[in-house]
C-alpha cells in the first residue's frame, strides 16, 4: 500500500500488462470488477473477495463492457454493439462497421440506455461519434463531431450528464432529461491545464463530484459539481485511463492504466489499481437490452 499526495493509499488489485486497460465497471450481481484491454481484445473480471480473475477474448477490439439487466454483457466493439448472453453466446445488437473506426468508452444512463462512443484509429479530428442505444437496438446519434469519445456519467439525481472528448482537455456538462434521455445546454465544467495530462474516463460519486483519470497525467482528479478541483490522487504510472467505484459498499476506487507507447514502461503500467475507502460511489444501472 502506497500513500498518494492527498493522503489516500493505492494498492495493486491485479498486476497486469494491459496494453490499453480501460472501462472499469462494478457488477453488483456477481460481485466482480469488469474491465477491458482494448488493443488485446480482452474482457477481464476480478472478484476482490476471493482474488479470482477471469479472462475472455473477443474477436475484435472492445472499447467497453457493461452488465445487462437480464444477465450477460453488452460490448462496445470495433464494428458496433454486441451482446454476450448468460450462456456466453454472442450476437450483434447493432452491426455498423466503419473502416478505420472503433468503439471506445461507453456508459449506461439512468434509464438503461447505453451511451456508446467511437473514435478513428488515427484519432482524426471529428472522426468519432457519441450515440444513445436503447435495449432494442434503436440508436440515436447525439454527437457527430467527436475526436476521442471518452468518459460519460450522470449526476446522482440524473439531471446532469458529464462528458469528455479527450483532445479538448475539457470535462463538459449537459442538462439531461431523464424522461426522454435527451441532453441540451453543453458547457464546460472544468478544463485540464497544459502539462497535467488529458482527461480520459470518469465516474461520479454520491456527492455529485466527478472523478477524472488523466492520460499522461499520472493521476485521478476529483472536481466538485461547480467545477472546482478538490482532490488529486497521484499514481505511479503516467497513462491513467479510467476509474469506477466498486466493492460491497461502493467505497473503493478502481483505476485502470495503460502501457501502450511507453518505452520503457513503468512496472505497474497496465495494472488494475485500487484506492480503498476513497469515497462513496453510486450504483450503476445495467443495460436494458
Amino acid at each position: 500500500m502506497t500513500a498518494t499526495r492527498d493522503g489516500a493509499s493505492y494498492e495493486v488489485a491485479v498486476r497486469a500488462e494491459s496494453a490499453l486497460g480501460e472501462g472499469p465497471t462494478w457488477d453488483p450481481v456477481t460481485g466482480r470488477l469488469l474491465w477491458i484491454d482494448i488493443l488485446n481484445s480482452r474482457l477481464n473480471g476480478y472478484d476482490p473477495a476471493t482474488g479470482r480473475r477471469t479472462l475472455r477474448r473477443t474477436d475484435q477490439h472492445v472499447g467497453a463492457v457493461k452488465p445487462r439487466a437480464g444477465g450477460g454483457l453488452v460490448l462496445n466493439l470495433r464494428d458496433g454493439i454486441g451482446l454476450l448472453d448468460p450462456d456466453d453466446t454472442f450476437r450483434w445488437l447493432r452491426h455498423e462497421p466503419v473502416p478505420g473506426r472503433r468503439g471506445n468508452d461507453a456508459a449506461v444512463a439512468p434509464d438503461g440506455a447505453l451511451w456508446a462512443g467511437t473514435m478513428r484509429y488515427d484519432e482524426a479530428t471529428g472522426g468519432g461519434t457519441l450515440a444513445r442505444v436503447t435495449g432494442d437496438g434503436t440508436t440515436e446519434l447525439v454527437l457527430d463531431d467527436v475526436t476521442v469519445s471518452n468518459g460519460t456519467g450522470w449526476s446522482p439525481d440524473g439531471r446532469r450528464m458529464y462528458y469528455i472528448d479527450t483532445p479538448t482537455r475539457r470535462i463538459d456538462v449537459f442538462d439531461h432529461d431523464a424522461d426522454t434521455g435527451r441532453v441540451t445546454g453543453r458547457r464546460p465544467l472544468a478544463e485540464v491545464e497544459d502539462g497535467a495530462g488529458f482527461p480520459d474516463g470518469l465516474t461520479v460519486d454520491a456527492e455529485g463530484c466527478v472523478w477524472v483519470a488523466l492520460w499522461d497525467g499520472a493521476a485521478v482528479r476529483r472536481y466538485t459539481p461547480s467545477g472546482a478541483l478538490d482532490r488529486v490522487i497521484e499514481l505511479p504510472v503516467p497513462r491513467v485511463t479510467a476509474c469506477a467505484f466498486g466493492g460491497p459498499g461502493l467505497t473503493d476506487l478502481y483505476i485502470t492504466t495503460a502501457r501502450v507507447g511507453l518505452d520503457p514502461a513503468p512496472p505497474l503500467a497496465g495494472s488494475l489499481l485500487v484506492v480503498p475507502g476513497a469515497g462513496e460511489g453510486v450504483a450503476q444501472p445495467a443495460f436494458a437490452g
